[in-house]
This record gives structure tokens, C-alpha cells and sequence, in this order.
């Protein structure tokens, strides 16, 4: 009720301010107005002559001139601006006050939305914020797509996005629809590889190394695709290869490329301290093992690591290693689980919390 009170004076003050100088018009002159003056300029003359301030021959002249001029005034026909002007004024004040309001309505029905209910204050908070509208961008996208499937500009700027939502499986088919309708691309192909170590957890899969010696075949300085192929040498158990990779990446990159920490922190990890080798007998033992008998000891050993981080979780490194190890061993779970604990373990000490999530988000855990 208010907002339309509101919106009644608006559209008051807006005629008032049409109607107002409208009003404020000049007075004409009376009619016949000029041949009075020159009447009374002859009454002026005859008292002038009577007094003796004229001479004869003076007012005569006088009588004459201004007899002419009465005579012009009196043939000079009526002009009709007074009345046009009163006309105008008329029709402009009837379209101020029906007109405007007429034209307002005609305008406000088809485009508005009059018979909407007001939006509860209590639910107002609750308005959908930017996630949700993300998501119904995203929405629109994905029907656009449905209707235009060969839309590769739609195509790359839903890819990613959905990424970022977690939706992986619809992100890689993206990514694939991207590279067919616009063409192939060493960039793509490492965005395409980078999404699939994603969905996997963080382990490069054969898959993903697929695309990422794709990508090098097509630009050998795509750096994205160089990273995760020495992220999966390290995860081959192949540390000097990795350190290879990722020291070639620092050689050649400009000193303010923003992803060289990441790589620096990388080689740091395969070119610290090593795990002390296995013992002969237990490489022996290792090597004589069905394979079902080897990943029971693989297992044993990871089990092991966790228990000693439960007694000790300010263990950085081996906080990555078991993460590592749950990834490699398909148990996304546990190196889901690895992650939540080992942010708890380290939550109180700002640098170890550091260390841990650049090492985690090295391996494809951001969140």
C-alpha cells in the first residue's frame, strides 16, 4: 500500500510539474487597446492647444499624425494568438493528467508484474545468493547446449565451471565437446588431464597422462601438463624423474611466473630426505609374493603409517605420504578421511598447516 502511495505522488509532482508554467501566461493585451492610446493622445493634444503649450499649427499636424495612426490601428486585423494559445494550453494540460498516467499503465502491465505478491520480509534473507545463481547460470547454460550441442564457445566456458562445482564426470565430457568444436589444443588438452586427476582423487591416471603427453606434443612449454606429468613419476615411485621434470620447468621459467613455488615446493618433496630402503630380505620376500599377498603388504605398511600419525600428527610429511598411498591404492575414502585428519592434527601451527595444504593441493586436494 505504501509503495503505491508512493508512486501516486510521483506521478502528481510530475503533472504538477507540466501544468505549473502552463498557468503562469502572459495576460494578453484587451482588445482595442492600442486605439485607446491614440484617443487619449488626441485628448491630450485639444488641452495642450487650449492652454497655449502648443501652437495651431503644432496641434494640427499632431491631430493629423496621429489620426493616421489611429486609422492603421483600427484596420490592422485581429490576431488569434490568444486563442491558440488558450487551445494549447488546454490539450497539453488534458494529456498531463490522462495521458502520463495512460501511458505509465500501458507500459507497467505487459512488462510488470501487478498482481505479484509482496516478498516477505522474514524470507528476504534467505534470497538466493551467488552459489545459487551460479547454479542457475549454469542451468541456462546446460539447456542452451542441449539446443546448440555444437556451441563450442558454450561449451569451454561450462567446462571449468563445473569443475569447480565437483561435478567431474560432466566436466571431462565438457572439456571433450570443447576440444570438438573448437578445435585442438595443447591448453585444452591439460585442463582436460588436470580434471580427470580430479575425479581421480588426485592420482594421475593413465588417462590423464594420455592427455598430458597430448598437450606436450602440441606445445612442449605447456606447463600445467609438464607439473602433473612429474607429479605422476612421483607417484610411480620415479622421485628422480619428477625432480627431472619440475628442476627443466625452474630452468626455464621467468623468475615472476606464479606457479613456481608450487613447482619448488614439489621438487623440495622428491629431493628431501628419503625413506630408509626396505631391507633385503623384506625386497626379497616382496619380489617372491603373489600379487594379492604384495598389496596385503603394501596395505600393512600404509595401516602402519597411520597408526604412528595418530600417536604423532606433526608429521607433515608423512601426513602427505599416507594420502599419497590411499590414492594410489584406489581408497578415496581413506585419503579423503587422511586429509580431514591431518588438517586437525595441524590446525593449532600456521606453518605446518602451510606446508601441508600446498603439498595437499599439489596432489589435487583444494577443498
Amino acid at each position: 500500500m505504501t509503495l503505491w502511495l508512493v508512486f501516486a505522488l510521483m506521478t502528481a509532482a510530475a503533472i504538477f510539474a507540466v501544468l505549473l508554467p502552463l498557468g503562469l501566461r502572459v495576460r494578453a493585451p484587451a482588445d482595442g487597446s492600442e486605439a485607446t492610446v491614440y484617443k487619449d493622445q488626441l485628448t491630450e493634444v485639444d488641452r495642450d492647444a487650449a492652454t497655449g503649450l502648443i501652437g495651431a499649427s503644432e496641434a494640427e499636424a499632431a491631430r493629423v499624425e496621429i489620426g493616421r495612426r489611429l486609422l492603421a490601428a483600427a484596420d490592422q486585423p485581429r490576431s488569434p494568438a490568444v486563442q491558440s494559445n488558450v487551445t494549447l494550453r488546454r490539450f497539453a494540460a488534458v494529456l498531463a493528467l490522462v495521458g502520463l498516467p495512460a501511458i505509465a499503465i500501458a507500459v507497467y502491465v505487459p512488462l510488470g508484474s501487478p498482481r505479484l505478491p509482496d516478498f516477505p520480509l522474514a524470507d528476504r534473507g534467505r534470497a538466493p545468493g551467488s552459489e545459487q545463481s551460479l547454479d542457475l547460470l549454469v542451468a541456462k547454460v546446460e539447456e542452451h547446449l542441449k539446443q546448440n550441442p555444437s556451441d563450442g564457445r558454450g561449451w569451454a566456458v561450462l567446462a571449468p565451471v563445473l569443475s569447480r562445482q565437483g561435478r567431474f564426470d560432466e566436466a571431462i565430457q565438457a572439456y571433450r565437446n570443447s576440444i570438438t568444436y573448437n578445435g585442438d589444443s595443447a591448453e585444452r588438452r591439460a585442463d582436460l588431464g588436470e580434471v580427470m586427476v580430479a575425479s581421480a582423487g588426485g592420482v594421475v591416471t593413465q588417462d590423464a597422462r594420455g592427455e598430458f603427453d597430448r598437450a606436450l606434443a602440441l606445445d612442449a612449454t605447456e606447463v600445467k601438463a609438464s607439473y602433473f606429468l612429474g607429479l605422476a613419476a612421483e607417484q610411480d615411485g620415479r622421485s628422480r624423474d619428477a625432480a627431472a621434470i619440475w628442476q627443466a620447468m625452474l630452468d626455464k621459467a621467468p623468475a615472476e611466473a606464479p606457479w613456481r613455488p608450487l613447482v619448488q615446493d614439489a621438487l623440495g618433496r622428491v629431493s628431501g630426505p628419503k625413506a630408509p630402503a626396505l631391507s633385503e630380505q623384506t625386497m626379497a620376500a616382496a619380489k617372491d609374493m603373489s600379487e594379492g599377498d604384495r598389496g596385503a603388504m603394501i596395505r600393512s605398511m600404509v595401516e602402519r603409517l597411520a597408526s604412528r600419525l595418530k600417536e604423532n600428527g606433526d608429521d607433515v610429511e608423512g601426513w602427505l605420504k599416507l594420502v599419497r598411498a590411499y590414492s594410489v591404492l584406489g581408497d578415496h575414502d581413506k585419503a579423503k578421511a587422511a586429509v580431514a585428519g591431518a588438517r586437525a592434527a595441524v590446525a593449532n601451527d600456521a606453518e605446518r598447516l602451510r606446508q601441508l595444504n600446498e603439498g595437499l593441493k599439489s596432489m589435487g586436494f583444494d577443498g
